[in-house]
């Protein structure tokens, strides 16, 4: 089988470059002459572990192919897969432009059968309206079929999570398209991977409802810790508890200075316009967004109870990406975070392993470290902002020696307050 990915952006990389792991011919398509020439260099424009070996190898063995001519690779494939960015409107709703290109280009440029499955995150009814306006602009007269294919992908284990899903859904109400769907997802029926058949509408609600969920676990965990901090227990403890109860789990249960990312905030505005459009009010959402940010002022009040008066002082941060593994600062909580302490006088030195260069595009007036420890040297405080692995395990006594002031604030928990006291750091977590 034959496939096309529209657009080389992470989802649609990660699905071209996983498939082609899988044996299938894949030519990923974008607009961006440049950005394809340096695939086509081997030059991988996202962060994303293990991606560039998986492009290498089948780019090699000429399975994996990139190109900016949509016509042809329509042409030769079976699926076409719709993976362009939907990024949100100042009013929280998806912006379908690069969408609805992509659809026409696809249209005029198809010379048979198709299956047009939608990967990108998009409003409940697109996979109907898609069938319309594609239909409305065929170069040649053909049938086609329409699927909705969402990507659970997390950012820093998609390949991990594309070659072995919790679930794969595939939303259509033609038996043809679901059958040719199946049969492209044959190689995870060995390891006995669900496979989910809704409806069109069901499927692309399903991204939405799942991301909403996750956000509102990780939200409720969080003012759980706040509240810990109040009463004096460890949240730890509780999110033990609680995980503990299969009907709750034990993921998502752990609190930090809010979500962040590329899916999570969109996502959850996108559901309440959704909402809005039919009539249903959404007020757990709602709550949940309004609480996630409110969650970074709660950041800022720990550090400034920590450090006292922050005008004049200077903060080592560690950490900027919206969490490990990944370079995407997209609503990352630094940004929110570092905001704040340069308002209030504070001057910032930050250190983050691999997003500093998208850091410098949305972060101005803070000085970039070349290490952890070149972060910290000087500082009056340390801030702990994402969880790197490289983090947790700190040269304390280093540390100490570096701080002007030994005290640390810890906004993901990876140290425990019970070590860090008896070294003689002045230690906050988030409901420790």
């Amino acid at each position: 089988m034959h496939i096309a990915v529209i657009g080389t952006g992470y989802v649609g990389l990660v699905t071209g470059a996983c498939f082609a792991e899988f044996g299938v011919d894949v030519t990923c398509v974008d607009v961006d002459e440049t950005k394809i020439e340096k695939l086509k260099n081997g030059e991988i424009p996202i962060y994303e572990p293990g991606l560039d070996t998986i492009v290498e190898k089948n780019a090699s063995a000429g399975r994996l192919n990139f190109t900016t001519d949509i016509k042809s690779a329509v042409e030769n494939a079976l699926v076409v897969f719709l993976a362009v960015g939907t990024p949100p409107r100042p009013d929280g709703t998806p912006d379908m432009r690069f969408y609805e290109q992509a659809a026409k280009d696809i249209a005029q440029a198809m010379n048979g059968y198709k299956v047009l499955v939608t990967k990108s995150t998009v409003p409940v009814g697109t996979g109907r309206w898609l069938r319309g306006f594609v239909k409305e602009h065929l170069g040649v007269e053909t049938n086609f079929g329409v699927a909705s294919n969402p990507e659970f992908l997390r950012e820093g284990a998609a390949i991990r999570d594309f070659m072995r899903p919790d679930r794969v859904v595939i939303g259509s109400n033609e038996e043809d398209a679901i059958a040719i769907m199946k049969d492209l997802y044959r190689p995870l029926y060995l390891i006995e991977t669900p496979i989910v058949i809704t409806s069109l509408e069901a499927a692309e609600l399903i991204k939405y409802a799942a991301n909403a969920f996750l956000a509102t676990k990780i939200t409720f965990i969080n003012e759980i810790a706040n509240l810990c901090d109040a009463i004096g227990c460890d949240v730890h403890d509780v999110a033990r508890g609680m995980g503990m109860d299969n009907r709750i789990g034990r993921k998502f249960l752990h609190p930090g200075p809010g979500y962040g990312g590329s899916c999570f905030p969109k996502d959850t505005r996108a559901l309440t316009t959704v909402a809005d459009q039919f009539g249903v009010e959404t007020r757990i959402v709602d709550a949940v967004i309004e609480a996630n940010d409110r969650q970074r002022d709660a950041m800022l009040v720990k550090i400034e109870k920590l450090a006292g008066d922050l005008s004049g002082k200077h903060i080592g941060v560690l950490g900027l990406s919206f969490k490990p593994e990944t370079d995407d600062m997209r609503e990352s909580p630094a940004i929110d975070i570092i905001k704040a302490l340069l308002e209030k006088g504070a001057s910032v030195r930050a250190f983050d392993p691999v997003a500093m260069h998208e850091a410098k595009e949305c972060i101005a007036g803070i000085d970039f470290a070349d290490d952890e420890y070149d972060a910290i040297d000087g500082a009056d405080l340390l801030v702990i902002v994402t969880e790197w692995n490289q983090f947790r395990a700190l040269d304390m006594e280093r540390v100490r020696s570096l701080l002007r002031a030994p005290k640390i604030a810890d906004l993901r928990n990876i140290y425990e307050p019970e070590d860090m006291r008896p070294l003689g750091f002045d230690y906050v977590g988030v409901g420790r």
